[in-house]
């Protein structure tokens, strides 16, 4: 029986560079770990929602992957951090207030309707109060992550209470 002849699929180079890269990302964990608390709490105090927080860590992270090599010798390496996470954070509540309005600063403040007993009128008095709610301009996976988080809440409030 002829066996064909195996052929690196690699050239020897390429497997150093593959050795070489491992110990990059080896190093960046390392870096993250040093780090991430710091980078975690600053963007936690500006926002002051942990889910949010959370986001704007991992944004941090991803920027400071692609100057890793700058960032890896450098002493100042926390404040750039620290600085990255406060301006994003920051960008963060710009973009995402002007959202959110209260209700008091609205024109014309939104009639609440009364939930009557009968479960047919229930829902269409309840499809009426959502159409009379501002227009906010947030995608539908906002909406939804939101809906999830709120109701997770609930749900842990009302164990809570038990």
């Amino acid at each position: 029986m002829v066996t064909a002849a195996t052929l690196p699929l690699l050239p020897d180079l390429a497997g150093r560079e593959l050795d070489k890269t491992m110990v990059e990302v080896q190093e960046f964990e390392t870096f993250v770990r040093r780090y991430q608390n710091m980078v975690f709490s600053v963007a936690a105090r500006i926002i002051g929602n942990f889910a949010d927080a959370e986001d704007i860590t991992q944004e941090v992270f991803i920027k400071a992957f692609d100057r890793f090599g700058e960032l890896q010798q450098s002493k100042t390496a926390g404040g750039w951090l620290k600085t990255v996470a406060t301006n994003l954070s920051i960008n963060h509540l710009n973009r995402y207030r002007a959202r959110w309005r209260f209700f008091s600063e609205e024109e014309h403040p939104p009639e609440i309707a009364v939930a009557p007993e009968a479960g047919r009128e229930r829902q269409e008095a309840l499809e009426l109060a959502i159409q009379k709610l501002p227009k906010l301009g947030i995608s539908l996976a906002k909406v939804k992550t939101d809906i999830h988080r709120g109701r997770e809440t609930l749900k842990e409030a009302r164990s809570q209470k038990r």
